[in-house]
């Protein structure tokens, strides 16, 4: 998944639909701008806030400044939204899951504010 890909179908195409199935589009785009905003208030992205509307919008859209260092941004996202729209049964999963979360939100405020 390279900078310039769709953020909306990569995320589908983690979380196992395809790009052509656009029945969750909706539900997945409100997920994706709830982690965007979530970003946001860690000090990532652009200042002003981020969101997508669709398939349109690339991760270079968001990841403007090093994108080398903000490259777990994809991770993140795909984390968050995998556990707002398809959480897994095993709460053992979860928690590892949420473990992980944990990590690259210290991670990218570590990255967003070197001080």
């Amino acid at each position: 998944m390279d900078d310039t890909s769709s953020i909306l179908n990569s995320i589908k195409k983690l979380l196992g639909p395809g790009a052509s199935d656009e029945h969750f589009d909706p539900d997945l785009i409100m997920h994706v701008n709830s982690v965007f905003t979530i970003l946001t208030q860690l000090g990532v992205g652009p200042e002003n806030g981020f969101s997508i509307t669709g398939p349109e919008e690339t991760w270079s859209s968001f990841i403007i400044k090093d994108p080398n260092q903000f490259s777990l941004v994809k991770s993140y996202v795909y984390l968050k939204v995998r556990l707002l729209f398809d959480p897994p049964q095993s709460s053992a999963l979860i928690e590892s899951i949420n473990r992980q979360i944990s990590e690259f939100e210290w991670r990218l405020c570590v990255a967003a504010d070197p001080a």
